[in-house]
């Protein structure tokens, strides 16, 4: 087995000692009173104040800019509601200790040759279409293909359903070039991405390439979407979901990643 560390993200201070029982480090965010005994965004150099836009993102830049990555080996993320697991099935009135037993604690040896885990993939043309409909009845209208192939509801017509019509090809443009091209083709062929913003990296290297890409990028896009007039839940995360789309391209381009289940699991339901 190979040595992880795993963060766990919580809006709850009292998740505290369950995420300690589960041998991960609690990571605090939003504007609750945390503790000391919690990692928080709340740093020198922070974004803390855009949690709202960010989502878990905050705490990733706080560990990009003030270097808080000082160990070796896997590095790990998941939420007090989606956990890595070894066994997908695990029952909705499980204890804590059988669920203890269940998420992943280090990664095994059988994974030694890949660089990153990342979820299943969600596929978006699998949503139903009255979701869609209902979002932009214009768009399917004047797309009638979209109604009978399923191919043509890629990760960029889902994102211009569900998070503003043009926002994810206007976030593309401010790309470096070198990316520019790769990931448009991803979003305009592909039909699913790995969901939750989760996953986890090898070592320390591969984790701040992926975030020396990232937050540049995120940064210039808020030249263009800002932070005033993003109404509603689609929108107001927008930033988050530009880094979930980004971080299935990142990881598929740059790593030889593995597939592991994300399994859904609140462990509020445990206090």
């Amino acid at each position: 087995m190979n040595k992880l560390s795993m963060f766990c993200l919580t809006l709850n201070p009292n998740h505290l000692n369950l995420i300690k029982n589960l041998g991960y480090t609690p990571v605090g965010l939003g504007d609750s009173n945390f503790s000391s005994e919690w990692l928080t965004d709340k740093k020198e150099n922070t974004i803390h104040h855009k949690n709202s836009f960010y989502g878990e993102y905050t705490f990733h830049y706080t560990l990009w800019k003030n270097n808080c990555v000082n160990f070796e080996g896997w590095i790990g993320f998941c939420q007090y509601r989606k956990f890595w697991v070894t066994n997908k099935k695990i029952n909705e009135n499980i204890s804590f200790e059988k669920f203890r037993s269940f998420v992943l604690k280090e990664v095994p040896e059988n994974l030694d040759n890949y660089e990153s885990i990342i979820g299943e993939d969600l596929f978006v043309n699998n949503f139903r279409l009255s979701k869609f409909v209902k979002k932009n009845i214009k768009k399917m209208f004047f797309n009638p293909s979209l109604f009978f192939n399923k191919n043509k509801r890629t990760i960029k017509f889902h994102f211009d359903m569900m998070h503003g019509d043009g926002n994810l090809e206007k976030a593309i443009k401010l790309l470096d070039r070198r990316e520019k091209s790769d990931f448009t083709n991803f979003v305009n062929t592909e039909v699913s991405f790995n969901p939750h913003n989760m996953f986890l990296c090898k070592n320390k290297k591969i984790l701040m390439s992926y975030y020396d890409s990232l937050f540049p990028w995120l940064e210039k896009c808020e030249k263009i979407f800002g932070f005033e007039n993003l109404e509603g839940y689609g929108l107001k995360r927008i930033y988050g979901f530009l880094a979930e789309r980004y971080m299935s391209y990142w990881f598929k381009k740059y790593t030889k990643f593995k597939i592991l289940p994300i399994q859904f699991k609140d462990i509020s339901n445990f206090l």
